[in-house]
């Protein structure tokens, strides 16, 4: 496997204005870093600064890592036909930047809905438009050889039956899942079985962690409530309530051998953790 970093876990010192993408580049390869994953318009913004595009792909040759992933958001959920084909556009332009980067995996979120919204029949429902855009998407990251993907993110395409159901159906070979090892805590699904589930289906494991509490015990501020109501809290991989050892042999023993992006969401200082984090699953790894 090839070890990296989300530039989301970063997005702390961007916001503090201690570091940039290029610094990140950098910081990511001082910790021993084999790729960073590029996470746009959290902390940066290829649109508003298009020359960073050269700038970020320069960064990581000079520094020698890979530029894994291009993680963006989209909503394929609108409210006319006309608001639809412009997000496909949309996303459409954002695979011609991770082609410009010279990145060949892509994940773009789908949808998203209220969480009284998420129901499985209302995901029924949405499906065929899900489908039809995600297969156009697909097919025109084809022509780059880009493999596009969907996350288990969001509350409503987030249970790993879900998107299983999504990538079978869209039925693209070069549209697979970024599988976040974490995220199926938000939909009040165990991780370990979540991630037997899907490991098939990934083009990239994102490993996280999160403190969990039922719903009872209510502890307060600094705390998201997952789709039940139970809480949630990022910290540092390898020191939250997440099985991590067992996730890791799911995905050691799958034979996946890709990109493994430690991605940090907490109250530690983000550069503490993200160095800690991925110390942790390089340990982990080479134990199990």
């Amino acid at each position: 496997m090839k070890l990296g970093l989300s530039s989301y876990s970063l997005l702390g010192a961007f916001n503090r204005k201690e570091m940039t993408i290029i610094d990140a580049i950098q910081w990511v390869a001082d910790q021993g870093g084999e790729h960073i994953e590029i996470v746009p318009n959290l902390g940066f913004s290829f649109e508003e600064d298009p020359t960073l595009i050269d700038k970020v792909r320069e960064k990581a040759n000079e520094v020698g890592i890979e530029l894994s992933n291009y993680a963006i958001g989209a909503n394929f959920i609108t409210d006319n036909e006309e608001d639809y084909q412009a997000e496909i556009v949309r996303v459409k332009k954002e695979v011609d930047i991770a082609n410009q980067l010279g990145i060949k995996f892509m994940r773009h979120d789908v949808a998203s809905r209220p969480i009284p919204e998420t129901t499985i029949q209302q995901f029924e429902a949405d499906l065929p438009q899900l489908i039809e855009a995600c297969r156009e998407i697909a097919d025109y990251a084809n022509q780059y050889g880009i493999i596009t993907s969907v996350e288990n993110h969001g509350y409503y395409i987030q249970a790993s039956d879900r998107v299983q159901s999504l990538v079978s159906h869209v039925d693209r070979p070069n549209f697979k899942t970024t599988l976040d090892i974490g995220n199926f805590l938000c939909v009040d699904e165990d991780p370990v079985v979540a991630t037997k589930n899907n490991i098939e289906l990934a083009s990239i494991v994102h490993f996280k962690d999160f403190f969990h509490r039922p719903a009872k015990l209510n502890p307060g501020e600094g705390w998201m409530q997952t789709a039940s109501g139970n809480y949630l809290r990022g910290t540092i991989v390898g020191h939250g309530d997440i099985d991590i050892r067992e996730v890791m042999r799911i995905v050691k023993g799958s034979g996946f051998d890709g990109y493994i992006s430690v991605e940090f969401e907490g109250m530690e200082d983000c550069k503490q953790a993200s160095k800690i984090g991925m110390a942790n699953v390089r340990r982990l790894w080479d134990e199990i």
